[in-house]
């Protein structure tokens, strides 16, 4: 040994199984949803054959739930939107996988193109919408499960006199949440 801080293991460290995290089956955190959610967008094959288009509502089918969690997909033709709307106790992750939707809360506009990702605390309300000229698709993931999603007054969000909570998944601020925080 060079010095009292040198630290020698003998043996292969793989062979002590006690020291390794097993790998989770499902995730438990923000960032492994929001992991769930692109790595589902990035496999077509798990959800493209599945979308449908409605022009008379909005179009959803529920592609996969886990213990305390389920994941969403929904289309939107041009002009289709949400409503204001939150996700009770549900926090979420929004991922566009085609196209381009808006999304409107209290702090302003913001253009979520294909890829682009939203995560979101429970109670966060918002509205989504198709302002584009070409019909979009998106994937949610809430955790816990959704168990409501209480349509609220457009006045709501301003009587509520509190900014509403998100980010990107990857943490960062965007120019309408520094307005306000």
């Amino acid at each position: 040994m060079n010095s009292d801080y040198d630290l020698q293991i003998a043996g292969d460290l793989l062979e002590v199984p006690h020291l390794l995290q097993s790998p989770r089956e499902h995730p438990a955190t923000v960032a492994e949803f929001a992991g769930l959610a692109r790595s589902i967008a990035a496999d077509r094959s798990q959800w493209a054959h599945l979308v449908r288009f409605d022009a008379t509502s909005r179009w959803y089918h529920r592609l996969r739930t886990g213990p305390g969690y389920e994941v969403w997909l929904l289309s939107w033709v041009p002009g289709q939107g949400s409503g204001l709307h939150d996700h009770g106790r549900s926090a979420g992750v929004l991922t566009v996988l085609e196209g381009a939707l808006t999304e409107r809360t209290e702090r302003g506009k913001r253009s979520l193109a294909a890829g682009a990702q939203r995560v979101f605390a429970p109670g966060y309300a918002h509205e989504v919408v198709n302002d584009a000229l070409e019909p979009a698709v998106s994937l949610h993931v809430y955790y816990p499960g959704l168990t409501e999603m209480p349509m609220l007054p457009q006045s709501a969000l301003d009587a509520a006199g509190r900014a509403p909570v998100a980010c990107a998944a990857d943490g960062s601020r965007t120019e309408a949440d520094a307005v306000t925080a």
